[in-house]
């Protein structure tokens, strides 16, 4: 499947049935079936039971009339997904296709699966309720992929091994600029993938970001080698922060932004010049994140403790942002000529370490011309 498929995919899940299912039509039913497997696959934690048997699921898909089957296996902690019917399946998850896709892709108050019904085979044997019940446990982890779910990004921190969450404690501030945008269908872009040179560390925030936004695509750029990082709705670029042609190139894979979470080389330079490419690209609404701004204050990253305000440094910069924000009270008004950005700045919140900014239309206007820019002589 391409990503413009998942895209596709994603849209289609709410809109109306008719448009459903000429979406499916389109992309083809396996494609669409493997696309939502991987899904539940991934969200399913299997590799937290690298104790259990092997475990084969079918699932029954219905798409106007055909039903075709295709399998999740586990083993070891591991997923993977097939087409075609198993000679012996532990369990037989049947629904149609449209219903698995509203539920895996749409708005959570869309997720009911009312189409979906279950055949657990072995129940005849006392084995199947006297041992451990792996093959519940199994199936109802699977399942819980197309079931709405609050995510705790604190949690999804540590099992994912982001550094967000006990090295840094962003995840609460996350949780409260996200929380109300985590239902929509976003592009997300992260500047560092972690884990250094090591082609296979890192990339624990992308898949954090990936289950929390559970209709978004998240993209990672790291000027590393990040591949094996590559997942569905996981995308990868590599290059570097600082080339300004490199981002103008990756918006044309990632398209219009709708957050951009600086957590790259952490030099004041790279990060102004990330954020005068990339800010213009965010949509309306869109949040500009910065994080380890602590490096503004040490000059082995071009940083300062002595002058505080300067502009070449991530702090400095973006509090003179707070000057563009209020734009419109300059007195007399000529003494500062708004910028495109101080234009498009709608609020900004600074916290240890770390600064958010968002993207909004900031033009409501002075305040009237008859509030006095001198106080009152109350004498």
């Amino acid at each position: 499947m391409t990503e413009q498929q998942v895209r596709e995919l994603i849209d289609a899940a709410t809109r109306t049935p008719g448009e459903i299912d000429a979406a499916i039509d389109r992309i083809g039913p396996a494609t669409v079936a493997a696309v939502l497997l991987d899904e539940l696959g991934s969200r399913a934690d299997i590799d937290e039971l690298t104790d259990y048997p092997t475990i084969v699921v079918e699932f029954a898909l219905s798409h106007r009339g055909e039903t075709a089957s295709h399998t999740i296996t586990t083993d070891k902690g591991r997923t993977t997904c097939a087409p075609g019917r198993p000679d012996a399946p532990d369990a037989v998850v049947s629904q149609e296709l449209a219903d698995l896709l509203r539920g895996v892709f749409g708005t959570r108050g869309a997720r009911t699966n009312p189409t979906r019904s279950i055949a657990w085979h072995h129940l005849g044997e006392p084995r199947a309720i006297v041992g451990p019940p792996h093959v519940f446990t199994t199936v109802r982890r699977l399942l819980r992929g197309s079931e709405p779910v609050s995510h705790d990004l604190s949690e999804l921190s540590i099992r994912f091994g982001s550094d967000k969450w006990g090295l840094h404690y962003y995840t609460p501030h996350y949780e409260k600029y996200f929380t109300p945008l985590a239902d929509l269908a976003l592009n997300i872009l992260e500047i560092g993938v972690g884990g250094y040179s090591h082609p296979e560390w890192g990339g624990g925030s992308l898949r954090m970001w990936k289950r929390f936004f559970h209709r978004s695509m998240v993209y990672g750029v790291d000027t590393f080698d990040k591949q094996a990082h590559q997942r569905q709705r996981i995308g990868i670029l590599q290059g570097d922060q600082s080339d300004v042609d490199f981002l103008e190139q990756a918006l044309g894979r990632t398209g219009p932004l709708d957050i951009v979470i600086d957590d790259g080389s952490h030099l004041n330079s790279d990060v102004l010049t990330s954020f005068r490419c990339l800010f213009p690209h965010l949509r309306p609404g869109g949040l500009y994140v910065v994080e380890d701004v602590q490096t503004s204050y040490w000059p082995g990253f071009g940083g300062s403790s002595e002058n505080l305000d300067d502009p070449a440094t991530s702090v400095g910069f973006t509090k003179a942002l707070v000057d563009g924000l209020n734009h419109e009270e300059f007195e007399p008004a000529e003494a500062r000529t708004p910028t495109a950005t101080d234009r498009q700045i709608g609020s900004l919140h600074f916290h240890h370490n770390l600064v958010v900014i968002e993207k909004a239309r900031n033009e409501e206007g002075a305040l009237p011309v008859w509030i006095p820019r001198r106080p009152i002589d109350r004498r």
